[in-house]
């Protein structure tokens, strides 16, 4: 049983392409965690450490796995040279944080010796990061005072605005936002809370929902957001559905229950299928925003952080995804094909083409080397 068990790892962790998988376990302070670095071609894996309380190890690692998988895409899709990496830890992000785990966290993540560098990301903070500092300097979103980005969430937030923006210039035959209905689900969250402030200042109609309904308070005092039910948010009559909570949200059982014209968020992994579920919701009609894509702002924000951080040029690039999601809508409709394959192609050439340089390169040093010899 053991042995089959320790197979379907070794297949699972194949089947995604990856370079390296670290599980890493420090009893005294509780952590369990797993690091998937998936591509180092166009540099170091870079990607955050999301802190969960999933049901079993199986769960963690195949999130682990498609979350880092999709940094791949996002860092070369943004033009950044950043390989893609993800870490989770298994564990409740309101009960069981503590500076020990963080810097246990660290230690593993200096043992990879800059092959992946983390950031926060679901149920992770910049204070978290701060502890993961004391052991490693391959960390970002590092608080300003030390000289990082602080937190990602509203950079991230004001890329999924522009993929928006995008989507709806498409569909609506302008970009602006005014008078549409905009469901965002997990809106109680970082990104989620600054994506509300984007689009209330636009005069967008806003409709939140959250696991954690007291984290919407604060959303209909300021923004006159309506809060509706967890399981009422697929349904629900809007423009625009935007999932900023977990993956695997558009699935079989919620895509017919769709009445919206466009699918854009900020969540990673929001189609539990790919390649299936993309093109149901073209056949229905929806117009559909890669996550990788529109909510790469974070990547861009503590990208930027490895240069010297600048918070004008974080955003001056990531202003520049309205244009890549448009890009990738014209593919998509000159090629006949979904928007996330149009988006997964481009990403792919990226990184095989530096690849194949790479490859390239090394051979010919190889022959330099052996012609010295001869």
């Amino acid at each position: 049983m053991m042995e089959k068990a320790t197979f379907g790892t070794f297949n699972m962790i194949e089947s995604h392409g990856h370079e390296q998988v670290v599980y890493c376990s420090h009893k005294e302070s509780g952590l369990k965690a797993i690091i998937g670095i998936h591509s180092t071609t166009l540099g170091p894996a870079l990607g955050g450490c999301r802190m969960w309380n999933y049901a079993n190890g199986e769960d963690a690692l195949l999130d682990v796995l498609r979350l880092s998988k999709g940094m791949t895409y996002k860092a070369a899709i943004a033009g950044l040279n950043v390989g893609g990496g993800k870490a989770v830890i298994i564990g409740d992000n309101r009960t069981q944080k503590s500076e020990a785990l963080f810097r246990a966290f660290g230690r593993f993540v200096e043992g990879l010796s800059g092959r992946y560098i983390t950031a926060e990301d679901v149920g992770t903070s910049v204070k978290d990061m701060e502890y993961v500092m004391m052991e490693t300097r391959n960390v970002t979103g590092i608080p300003i005072e030390l000289g990082g980005s602080g937190d990602p969430s509203p950079v991230t937030a004001y890329g999924v605005y522009m993929g928006m923006k995008a989507c709806a210039k498409e569909v609506y035959g302008s970009d602006s936002l005014e008078g549409k209905k905009v469901v965002i689900q997990g809106a109680g969250g970082h990104v989620g809370n600054h994506l509300c402030g984007y689009l209330h200042k636009e005069g967008v109609k806003l409709f939140v929902s959250d696991i954690y309904e007291d984290k919407l308070k604060h959303l209909v005092e300021d923004y006159k957001a309506e809060v509706i039910g967890v399981d009422d948010v697929y349904g629900f009559d809007a423009d625009i559905f935007s999932p900023a909570a977990l993956g695997s949200v558009i699935n079989d059982e919620t895509i017919p229950q769709l009445k919206v014209k466009i699918v854009a968020g900020a969540a990673n992994n929001q189609l539990k299928d790919e390649d299936k579920h993309a093109s149901i919701l073209r056949e229905r009609g929806i117009l559909y925003a890669p996550d990788y894509v529109i909510n790469s702002g974070g990547l861009i924000n503590v990208h930027s952080e490895l240069e010297g951080y600048n918070r004008d040029r974080a955003l001056k690039k990531t202003s520049e995804i309205f244009d890549v999601m448009t890009n990738i809508i014209e593919i998509s409709k000159k090629e006949n094909k979904t928007t996330d394959i149009a988006a997964r192609e481009i990403a792919i050439k990226r990184v095989e083409s530096v690849s194949n340089s790479k490859k390239i390169r090394i051979y010919r040093d190889k022959n330099l080397f052996n012609m010295r010899n001869i």
